[in-house]
């Protein structure tokens, strides 16, 4: 596949879980299109190093817990966005929901995974700055990757 830019990527949230944790599953939701997102960050699995220092050897490493990631999604505040409002929603501190969510790449090709939405906080800047909501999404699953027919 050749390179391509991210414009035109776009996110989506529904507050539905999927009736399998495959990329059927995930199809099978309705989801609603999270409005101005800037910017969507590097997001995928990474384990923990465990490691050991015998007294004569090499270290030894080995793979430890995984880690599905975590996203900071700044998003332009629009309290009129349904996606917008849903992340406010999963992301209030007496909410422990889980999203699930779908990343949809220019080409077609989509990420689907669950998260919990861990506070959306405001930005205001400067006066030459745009009001931000900035999303703290833990991911806790598998991001099942789906590539475009």
């Amino acid at each position: 596949m050749p390179s391509s830019t991210s414009a035109g990527t776009t996110m989506g949230v529904s507050v539905a879980a999927p009736a399998t944790m495959d990329a059927a599953g995930y199809a099978a939701l309705t989801y609603t299109t999270i409005g101005g997102v800037e910017s969507i960050p590097a997001f995928g699995a990474t384990s923990a190093v465990n490691s050991f220092q015998p007294l004569n050897g090499p270290q030894e490493k080995h793979k430890g817990p995984v880690n599905y990631g975590s996203l900071q999604i700044p998003m332009a505040t629009d309290k009129a966005d349904a996606g917008q409002t849903i992340m406010g929603t999963l992301g209030e501190p007496d909410n422990n929901a889980m999203g699930s969510f779908i990343v949809t790449f220019p080409n077609g090709d989509k990420r689907y995974f669950r998260g919990r939405v861990f506070g959306s906080p405001e930005t205001v800047g400067s006066a030459t700055n745009v009001l931000m909501t900035n999303a703290t999404v833990e991911i806790n699953t598998k991001v099942v990757k789906v590539n475009a027919a």
